[in-house]
């Protein structure tokens, strides 16, 4: 167990090699009630979200979700989030532990449109269950099979699952897997773990977490994406909306139309060494990027890493990795490695 953000967390359960394989193979859970859960209701809320989230909120219809990002007024991003819209003026949104003070804050800042902002965190509990037969097990453990089954990516079901009603389930997940994240009141959080656990779902915690999104090419706020980091160099182009004015979207929009001078790549090593955030990237000697996560990956069985390298460096070029002052080869590969040959 560690401390992150004033909770006490998992590192992992069995190991970090066996959650990791258990959730691409069959199915694993996540207790992520440290995520802060966000109600936004007011008859201007949709204004407030296209103003102050850079994907396209008008375009959600009931029960459905989107991935998105707070960003600043220089292009930059506050957090990435995912927003839900419940039905009529009422939203929800999901933020990261780590900036959930920072978050509401920014929020509280923004809000000329008299929207209200309730923090729900406290009140409720969050599970993410993920992998190959995850939403098999949940349909078959609860009053919304074909509910469940069918949802589209970020659509929510308000289902029960085992004995706990009144579950809100997004079809969603930060693996690369299929699978839902679940809300619950808090308590009736050990209630639904304990459902999972006799569905079969194994327990996982952050170690596996980090190495599944990885493996998956997802970034994490504080290495991939920063307040000083424009997401189009993160390869997010798809989240930010094309036609909708929003803060920092001028400089976002500069950003897709020149270009930026480092881009968010992969990197995969010959061996099972993991990187550390912030060791130099070499090709032939110079510098040309910085690594900004690195894992073992139990997928491919060897290191692999994100670094923000140079723009023009292309793929499957060899490179190396300063491992404490000795360079550790490797190639430059895109970041989602779940594509790679194995």
């Amino acid at each position: 167990m560690v401390e992150f953000a004033g909770y006490d967390m998992p590192v992992q359960y069995a190991s970090i090699i066996a959650e990791s394989k258990a959730v691409r193979t069959h199915a694993g859970m996540f207790d992520v009630s440290h995520m802060a859960r966000l109600r936004l209701t007011g008859e201007r809320t949709l204004e407030f979200l296209e103003w102050v989230t850079a994907n396209d909120v008008a375009t959600l219809g009931d029960n459905r979700g989107q991935y998105s990002m707070l960003p600043n007024e220089r292009g930059g991003v506050v957090d990435d989030i995912i927003v839900y819209h419940i039905h009529d003026d009422e939203y929800a949104m999901v933020v990261n532990a780590a900036n959930h003070e920072k978050d509401v804050n920014w929020l509280n800042s923004q809000n000329k449109f008299g929207v209200k902002i309730e923090d729900l965190t406290d009140e409720s509990a969050m599970i993410a269950v993920q992998g190959p037969h995850a939403v098999e097990l949940l349909a078959e453990h609860s009053d919304s099979y074909e509910a469940l089954k069918n949802a589209p990516a970020f659509g929510v079901v308000n289902c029960t699952i085992g004995d706990v009603a009144h579950c809100f389930a997004a079809r969603s997940g930060y693996t690369g897997e299929d699978g839902y994240e679940i809300i619950c009141a808090a308590n009736q959080g050990e209630a639904l773990w304990n459902a999972l656990l006799d569905m079969g779902v194994m327990p996982c915690g952050l170690g596996s977490r980090d190495t599944l999104r990885v493996e998956a090419g997802l970034p994490l706020y504080g290495h991939e994406l920063t307040d000083d980091m424009n997401p189009i160099a993160a390869g997010l182009g798809w989240v930010l909306g094309k036609t909708k004015t929003f803060i920092g979207s001028k400089f976002i929009n500069e950003a897709r139309k020149n270009g930026t001078s480092h881009k968010l790549l992969g990197i995969k090593f010959g061996t099972k060494r993991v990187a550390v955030p912030g060791s130099a990237v070499t090709v032939e000697g110079v510098k040309v990027g910085e690594i900004s996560s690195g894992v073992y990956s139990p997928t491919l069985d060897c290191g692999i890493a994100f670094a923000y390298i140079n723009s023009a460096i292309a793929l499957g070029t060899p490179c190396a990795v300063d491992f404490r002052g000795k360079p550790e080869p490797g190639e430059i590969v895109g970041k989602r490695f779940l594509r790679q040959p194995k």
